[in-house]
């Protein structure tokens, strides 16, 4: 079963589409690197603290080169995108260059057994247009480069991603609340992907939807939806659900892992 949890404090009606995961749709670049042996090796962040990687002992790993402008909400986009296909995110590489050459991102994909490579660049031009930048011509000729690195998982137990999601602070609260106060959690957990062919999208459980209980145990954190699918592992289960603030009860055959 693959179910990723984040803790997100921003609107409810959105926070399911900040995958997270940590830097989902996230850019984060370094220093200028003007010299190196690989940056996306020196520059590369694990998401994964499980050293996710490729289910083959010698993958295949393939690379997906992005031509258009990024965006937070193109990388979003790709990033469930493969979620919904099976991949979970090992990690990422973002930082800013003259150059960085796509078979050096493939290189340090094949290093990690990473399955898939998405590679972005932008150009540094692009994030100053508007505004008179004085500099030399190595940087006027710099481009930011974030590659995410993706393992293929095998067919989950029930197949969703999901994020914790924390209720809202009305403006009396927000006034009063300190930088370092948690938000309440909102009960259950809500749907960001449905892996493709898996028992969830059997089950009709679409992106959106909040789980509120496998069977007869409830599932407000990710520990407990993790239980709660290892428990009826190869039965058939109802789950209740929110979708559009209506509860929904759908029945969902859990894969058996041998």
């Amino acid at each position: 079963m693959t179910a990723t949890v984040r803790k997100n404090t921003t609107k409810l009606k959105t926070n399911w589409m900040l995958l997270s995961l940590l830097t989902l749709g996230t850019l984060i670049f370094t220093q200028p690197l003007f010299a190196a042996d690989n940056p996306y090796q020196e520059n590369y962040k694990a998401q994964n603290t499980n050293q996710l990687k490729s289910a083959y002992a010698n993958p295949e790993t393939k690379i997906e080169i992005k031509n258009q402008k990024i965006t937070e909400n193109s990388i979003d986009v790709d990033n469930v995108r493969m979620l919904e296909d099976g991949y979970d995110m090992m990690g990422w590489s973002g930082f800013s260059a003259n150059e960085a050459p796509a078979d050096l991102a493939l290189a340090h994909g094949r290093a990690i057994q990473a399955d898939q490579v998405i590679l972005y660049s932008k150009h540094e031009a692009d994030k100053n247009k508007g505004t008179e930048v004085k500099s030399n011509s190595d940087e006027q000729d710099l481009h930011y480069f974030y590659a995410s690195y993706w393992a293929k998982l095998p067919m989950p137990l029930l197949g969703v991603h999901v994020v914790k999601l924390r209720k809202l602070l009305t403006n009396q609260q927000a006034a009063t609340a300190s930088a370092n106060d948690e938000l309440p959690e909102e009960p259950g957990l809500k749907v960001i992907a449905v892996i493709k062919a898996s028992p969830a999208a059997e089950a009709n459980i679409l992106r959106g939807d909040v789980l509120m209980k496998v069977g007869d145990a409830e599932v407000n954190q990710q520990e407990e939806l993790v239980a709660a699918v290892k428990r009826y592992a190869g039965q058939t289960v109802p789950v209740v659900l929110i979708r559009n603030d209506k509860t929904l009860t759908v029945t969902a055959k859990i894969n058996s892992r041998t």
